[in-house]
C-alpha cells in the first residue's frame, strides 16, 4: 500500500527560512511542496522519509533565493493491483459505491465489479441479494473490504463545469466480486467459526 519514491529536484530556498539548520529548512519546503500532494504514476504523498542530499546552493542571476539540487525519498500511498485494502462506505449512487481510508477518498466500486446479485433496492442502497432469500444492504459507513482493480491518473480539465465533482487527480477502482470481499460484517460469523474449528 506504501511505497518508496527517490526524487531529486531543485529546490529555490526562500530566504526567511535560512535561519534554520539548512536539512530542517530544506525538509520543510519539500513537505510545503509535495505533502498530500498526487504525483502522477508514483501516487500520493504522505511524509517527506528522508533527505539523501544536498548540493549547490548558488544564486542563478536575477533571482532572490539560492537553489540546492535536493535528493530526497517521499513515503507515498500507491496500492497495487489486487491488494486487499478496507475502508469505509461514504457515499453510493446509480453507478456504484464511494469508499473512504480517512486520508483518501477517491475510491469507487462500480456495480458490475460488486458480488453476483448484488442490485439497488427501492430506496436506492445497494443490497445483495442471497440465495436464500436474504437481502444484505450496504450501508453508510459499514466497513468494507475490497480488492484493488485498477489505478488512474487522470489529466487535468482544460475546462470544467460548475456542476462537475471536484477533479480527482488520482482514482482508484476497487472491487467487492469475490470470497472474503464485502462487507466486514458478512464474513465475521465464518471466521469465527474458523477460530473455533483451528482451537479445537
Amino acid at each position: 500500500m506504501f511505497a518508496l519514491s527517490l526524487i531529486e529536484h531543485d529546490l529555490p530556498m526562500p530566504p526567511h527560512l535560512l535561519s534554520r539548520p539548512l536539512p530542517d529548512a530544506i525538509k520543510a519546503e519539500l513537505e510545503r511542496l509535495f505533502l498530500d500532494k498526487v504525483i502522477a504514476d508514483l501516487g500520493l504523498c504522505v511524509s517527506v522519509y528522508d533527505i539523501r542530499s544536498i548540493e549547490g546552493g548558488s544564486i542563478p542571476a536575477g533571482e532572490g533565493c539560492s537553489t540546492y539540487k535536493v535528493s530526497f525519498r517521499l513515503l507515498m500511498f500507491k496500492p497495487f493491483k489486487g491488494e486487499v485494502l478496507v475502508g469505509r462506505i461514504s457515499g453510493y449512487d446509480d453507478k456504484g459505491l464511494q469508499v473512504s481510508l480517512d486520508f483518501f477518498n477517491d475510491i469507487c466500486i462500480p456495480g458490475h465489479l460488486m458480488q453476483y446479485g448484488t442490485v439497488r433496492g427501492p430506496d436506492s442502497r445497494w443490497m445483495l441479494k442471497t440465495e436464500d432469500g436474504d437481502e444484505l444492504y450496504l450501508d453508510l459507513d459499514d466497513e468494507i473490504r475490497f480488492m484493488v482493480s485498477t489505478t488512474k491518473y487522470p489529466p487535468i480539465p482544460i475546462e470544467q463545469k460548475a456542476d462537475d465533482p471536484p477533479f480527482s487527480p488520482m482514482q482508484i477502482v476497487g472491487s467487492i466480486k469475490g470470497d472474503g470481499l464485502g462487507l466486514l460484517a458478512w464474513w465475521a460469523a465464518d471466521e469465527e467459526e474458523g477460530e473455533e474449528v483451528a482451537e479445537q
